[in-house]
């Protein structure tokens, strides 16, 4: 699938995604990973349904994302922005709740197999101890398990996740990574992630899609997508990549002194 941004029909493309295809599998994670204005959030959104592809088709078990309505999206697709903004003061169980507004009829309240969706969503992410606490009352970590508990009581296929572990610290980021990854494994989410953390996406995602200015540069398992040559290409740093233990890639950055 390929997209292209302009300020109007007439001009030329002020951003241009070139040709892209993989696919991601129920119980797997991949991480669409690159530098900034690479066309991670791009890619993200023609996942999502909310950008139609110019070429090429995002299908998911056979349908098109971007040709389900919205109701219908919203309930095989969720997708965790990289800021989620209150409108309104909540407590965390109000919160989760509205995951399940892509189920409600009209104005009617939620059911009481809502609540127990919502509750479950919030065992699932080990953020249960929070139900009662109000949202500007809890650290950035907690915040996003709770966020995540949210896309998890819309019962989705598809898991989409921009930037998750920003403005996190790494044990925040961590928990948050093996959550994700324990979430895949046992319900069988299929998982995606954008990120430009190399060593969170290398020790984590079950494939990568490596992008830069655009471009597609290579798709596959951590260990053969993270060359040096390729990596220094992509983020213009001197780096070093070594193997684990686990067969996982390990980046370092190399120091000029």
């Amino acid at each position: 699938m390929s997209y292209a941004y302009a300020a109007n029909p007439s001009q030329a493309p002020l951003f241009t995604l070139e040709a892209t295809s993989f696919q991601a599998r129920p119980g797997e994670i991949v991480a669409i990973l690159g530098p900034n204005a690479s066309g991670k959030s791009t890619l993200l959104k023609l996942i999502s349904g909310a950008l139609a592809p110019l070429s090429g088709r995002v299908l998911l078990n056979g349908f098109p994302t971007h040709s389900l309505d919205p109701r219908g999206r919203a309930r095989r697709i969720a997708v965790v922005q990289q800021e989620s903004r209150l409108l309104f003061p909540a407590r965390v169980w109000e919160f989760v709740l509205q995951g399940r507004h892509p189920y409600s009829r009209g104005l009617a309240f939620e059911s009481e197999e809502d609540v127990l969706i919502a509750k479950n969503a919030l065992a699932q992410v080990g953020a249960v101890a929070l139900n009662d606490r109000w949202l500007d009352q809890i650290s950035g970590g907690e915040k996003q398990r709770v966020i995540l508990a949210r896309a998890l009581a819309q019962q989705p296929l598809l898991l989409l996740l921009d930037e998750p572990t920003l403005h996190l610290d790494i044990g925040a980021q961590v928990d948050l990574l093996e959550a994700l990854q324990r979430l895949a494994r046992q319900n069988r989410y299929t998982v995606v992630v954008v990120t430009h953390e190399l060593n969170l996406a290398g020790g984590y995602s079950d494939q990568v899609v490596l992008l830069h200015r655009g471009k597609s540069l290579r798709v596959g398992p951590p260990a053969s997508v993270y060359q040096r040559e390729l990596l220094e290409q992509v983020f213009q740093t001197a780096l070093t990549v070594e193997m684990g233990g686990s067969g996982r890639p390990r980046v370092s950055i190399l120091s000029d002194s």
